[in-house]
């Protein structure tokens, strides 16, 4: 009777704390308010800035990552726009830098905090791999992808507290979550994986997102070909331990990629 009774008290949790995003239209556990999630990115971002200092603007790498980030973010309010979605971004505080940092590695935290590591660029190797790239992470943050994943680890390591709670609780443990569910950090290995599901959703939405900044998202093949040679005989670059790349990512971005280019892409 006592398991019944927690298992019932589970799916209530659960069916309760389910959130349908805007952007994908799929519903997604959110144990966490995404006004939560983004203040405390802030901070992250704040702190993780001040060790990690911006490639000075001045720099011909850093202008490109703030161009290509710039046209990609235009591109999405446009769209967002377009489909009536743009109080989906009233709390989004864009910021787009470059620091230097070997790992071959990029992100985007919720509230749309970009940063590129210098050490994926020799991959990237031109602004539309870099749009691929850098649209694959926004569409992370917009789909709401880490804000999913953290809620599962609150759910199965901290029996779904809320936020507040377990950091309050377990201050430590939940900054360490929030860092592995966003993918922030230089260790291998430490990142939580995204499911298929989340990776297909921001292959998707990432190559739609260059796309219609004017990038060709073709680059995307290539991109990920160079990513999964350089991770042949050797432990994976970071950006790959969240980031599968592999012969059916690439056959998936292949079928998807005519209609992309066909709808979206305008040269």
């Amino acid at each position: 009777m006592k398991r019944m009774f927690l298992i019932a008290i589970v799916l209530v949790t659960i069916s309760s704390s389910c959130h349908r995003n805007a952007i994908t239209g799929r519903n997604q556990l959110s144990l966490i308010p995404e006004s939560e999630v983004q203040a405390m990115a802030f901070t992250q971002y704040k702190e993780f800035m001040t060790t990690n200092p911006a490639v000075p603007a001045a720099n011909k790498d850093a202008a490109m990552v703030s161009r290509v980030g710039n046209n990609i973010i235009g591109a999405i309010k446009k769209y967002y726009a377009e489909k009536g979605l743009s109080k989906e971004l009233e709390s989004f505080q864009w910021e787009v830098n470059l620091v230097n940092n070997k790992e071959p590695n990029a992100w985007c935290m919720p509230g749309g905090k970009i940063v590129v590591y210098t050490g994926i660029l020799p991959l990237t190797q031109n602004e539309a791999a870099l749009a691929v790239v850098m649209g694959h992470e926004v569409a992370h943050a917009l789909a709401r992808h880490g804000n999913e994943r953290m809620s599962q680890g609150l759910f199965q390591q901290m029996g779904g507290l809320a936020l507040s709670a377990a950091l309050s609780s377990k201050p430590a443990e939940t900054q360490n979550l929030f860092m592995t569910s966003y993918g922030i950090g230089t260790n291998i290995g430490v990142m939580l994986p995204f499911s298929r599901k989340n990776e297909l959703e921001a292959d998707k939405l990432g190559l739609m997102f260059s796309a219609l900044a004017g990038y060709d998202p073709r680059e995307a093949i290539a991109f990920w070909q160079r990513m999964s040679k350089a991770s042949s005989g050797n432990k994976p670059p970071e950006f790959l331990s969240t980031h599968p790349a592999d012969e059916t990512r690439i056959a998936e971005l292949e079928k998807i990629m005519e209609e992309t280019v066909k709808q979206f892409y305008k040269k």
